[in-house]
């Protein structure tokens, strides 16, 4: 069906040809029409810069038409999200941008009601510094680790091979390559696709142990290690849980687990493939800090560490509190905002489970510190960020480092056309189908992935320097503007309590932390 108007172009032009030469000359003006239609339609399925034009020949015109007049005409027909806001078309709109290399400013100033509540801004200095001419990056890599890793401050989010497609895969992966950054594999395994185009990797370790698993499910070290220490792998991510779906597992049906995926996660072919909502390899915070230490050695000392959204505080607690029982660290810690994911999953999961990565962001870190265990962990941030404002948002309230999937799947192409659980993607992008995938040209979109994330970075180094900073690391809650009503702001220094290095342990350092901390058990989630 996806052919239909262009075959049915070639089919009208040789009938008009047809006519034209045994009826009446006439004939020919529909000869020059479908004709065109025609050749419009081969350069579509030729070309390799618009999945949606290889994918859909002629028919995709009427939405790049429609694109192109949206500003004028289509400003009343924006998407809506369940809560009434507009749904990330500003955010494809700065990918879109971005990844193309194509201006991406915009007229008339702010076009945002600065006096809702949930505007926020950046304080900016009147004394700038000059831009950094140089990549920000920050080491990663503790004390037990033998192999520390220098990592951009935006990388690809966790995104699993049958979630999205094997050249969505391969873009993402070589774009990583071109700009020096990494392309987290996702808990599906580290898949030949993965590793086909050489960027740098962070395994995700779900709890489903795909890629290094035993027949019954559970956690097999061998399997680990053989793959954990292929060069490319950098560093090895447990995945806790995750703001998508927080405490919840998952199924891909059988019929959906081909060849290729069940290979990559080493389950039987054509079988049901079941993600578990919890993890059999630790069942106590203890035994999350030793399975982490257990995957650092295996791998040969790479950081090794864990992503979690944050949900019971409690429980974050008490892995703080293992860790100084244990003298165990993660090397870093992910924390993955409950508006965050790119997949499906149930809509109580996607929309009511889970911190927010604010939220959660401010909790870890505050916990942390508190401890006095800051120092010797780095913290890393992921949820719906997209520019060079937000990536500074999450650096200032705590974050070492930002990543993104959905930013990254707009990159390759993706244009939420909301059927990434029915196999049928109209970019390529999350399908396994690969008369689809075939829209998506590797060699084209790793060239926008690469852009998007140097140009982001960009203006992240000129928001730094209007900033009056140097370095990302001096962002600071006082920074970050939140106003509070229509008439009052604050800041985020002043919003929230912050807590001072070991306060947990000092006389006297009470704070809203405090009868938390006292009640969490380093042996117990509970």
């Amino acid at each position: 069906m996806r052919y239909v108007p262009y075959l049915l172009s070639i089919i009208a032009t040789a009938l008009f040809l047809y006519f034209a030469i045994y009826l009446s000359p006439w004939y020919y003006a529909g000869v020059v029409l479908f004709g065109a239609g025609a050749i419009i339609g081969t350069y579509d399925l030729l070309q390799t810069k618009h999945s949606l034009l290889r994918n859909y020949p002629l028919q995709a015109h009427l939405r790049y038409f429609a694109e192109g007049v949206r500003p004028e005409l289509m400003q009343y027909f924006v998407e809506k999200d369940t809560d009434g806001r507009p749904y990330d078309r500003n955010h494809r709109s700065i990918v879109y941008q971005r990844s193309k290399g194509v201006l991406d400013e915009k007229p008339f100033g702010t076009q945002l009601d600065v006096y809702k509540e949930e505007y926020e801004w950046l304080s900016h200095s009147i004394a700038p510094k000059p831009k950094s001419t140089e990549p920000f990056r920050t080491t990663i890599g503790g004390s037990g680790c033998k192999h520390p890793y220098s990592a951009s401050l935006l990388n690809v989010s966790a995104m699993s091979f049958g979630a999205i497609s094997a050249n969505a895969i391969m873009s993402l992966n070589r774009g990583a390559k071109l700009g020096n950054f990494y392309h987290d594999t996702g808990e599906g395994g580290c898949s030949k696709y993965h590793r086909k185009e050489g960027g740098d990797l962070v395994w995700e370790i779900g709890s489903g142990y795909f890629g290094c698993r035993n027949d019954d499910g559970s956690f097999n070290e061998d399997k680990f290690r053989d793959t954990a220490q292929i060069d490319n792998i950098k560093m090895v991510e447990i995945k806790v849980s995750q703001g998508a779906k927080a405490g919840h597992g998952g199924v891909l049906p059988g019929p959906k687990v081909s060849k290729e995926i069940a290979e990559a996660r080493g389950v039987p072919e054509g079988v049901d493939c079941i993600s578990p909502a919890f993890h059999t390899a630790f069942s106590s915070p203890k035994g999350l800090l030793e399975f982490t230490a257990k995957l650092r050695d295996l791998s040969g000392g790479k950081p090794a560490g864990f992503k979690m959204c944050i949900g019971k505080p409690l429980e974050f607690m008490s892995i703080c509190k293992a860790m100084i029982e244990t003298d165990i660290y993660p090397d870093f810690i992910v924390i993955d905002g409950g508006e965050g994911g790119t997949g499906a999953g149930p809509i109580e999961f996607v929309d009511h489970m889970g911190s927010p990565l604010i939220d959660g962001l401010i909790f870890a870190q505050n916990v942390l510190v508190g401890s006095g265990v800051r120092d010797k962990i780095k913290l890393g941030a992921s949820a719906k960020i997209t520019s060079a404002f937000e990536m500074a948002r999450v650096l200032a309230l705590g974050a070492d480092w930002c990543n993104a999937a959905r930013a990254f799947m707009f990159s390759v192409g993706c244009i939420q056309a909301m059927r990434c659980q029915t196999n049928t993607c109209p970019a390529g992008v999350a399908t396994q189908d690969q008369r689809r995938q075939r829209g998506l040209v590797v060699t084209d979109k790793s060239q926008r992935v690469y852009n998007y994330h140097k140009n982001t970075l960009d203006d992240l180094s000129q928001v730094i320097a209007a900033c009056g900073l140097e370095h990302p690391g001096e962002l600071t809650p006082q920074l970050l503007c939140h106003r509070t009503s229509v008439l009052h702001h604050k800041t985020y220094k002043d919003l929230f309590d912050w807590c001072t290095p070991n306060m947990f342990h000092e006389k006297g350092g009470d704070c809203s932390y405090s009868e938390g901390w006292s009640k969490a058990n380093a042996d117990s989630f509970c």
